[in-house]
């Protein structure tokens, strides 16, 4: 009897301290596409790639073009200057997947692009979100963008716009939540 009662007086306490906690929720999605510098940061990452994948793009041509007119001429060609043509397209080839690596692969050059454009930006989010969870004694701050598993929030309980304001950008913020 002492064990049921002592149990369920812990469960409504811990039930008391959990409805004190406040929580609120933002969407990283919005705030950062209300924030100029991202989106020019974004258009800077977007170009870079396109040029990347352009350049990427012109050297399999070329590696094409030169396949073309080895078969072409691979009837013409003694055994050795074969093996030879052979062995040059299969080497551009491989520098151009190398190339193609280190340009868009793990830890590659568009990685670390976007790490320098954009972490400084997620970083001063990061820095506002925190410093309102700590202004105002917000238990829990979650983010809705891009997760289904945050099904429904109450849109009082949505601090975007409170974030956008702290970093200066409320009065220009875009209204689409």
């Amino acid at each position: 009897m002492k064990k049921t009662i002592l149990l369920a007086s812990l469960f409504l306490m811990w039930v008391g301290m959990a409805s004190a906690q406040k929580y609120a929720c933002v969407n990283t999605e919005y705030i950062l596409s209300s924030i100029p510098d991202y989106e020019q940061a974004q258009k800077s990452l977007d170009k870079l790639s396109i040029d990347w994948q352009k350049e990427i793009e012109a050297k399999f041509q070329e590696i094409d073009n030169l396949y073309k007119k080895y078969q072409t001429e691979a009837a013409l060609l003694p055994e050795d200057l074969k093996t030879k043509r052979q062995n040059e397209i299969i080497e551009k080839e491989k520098e151009v997947k190398e190339l193609q690596r280190k340009r868009f692969g793990s830890g590659g050059d568009l990685e670390k692009k976007r790490e320098e454009l954009m972490k400084p930006i997620q970083d001063k989010v990061y820095n506002a979100i925190e410093k309102a969870a700590e202004t105002k004694n917000y238990a829990f701050i979650l983010d809705k963008a891009g997760s289904a598993t945050l099904l429904y929030v109450d849109p009082k309980y949505d601090i975007s716009d409170d974030i956008l304001e702290q970093l200066g950008y409320g009065k220009n913020a875009k209204k689409t939540k």
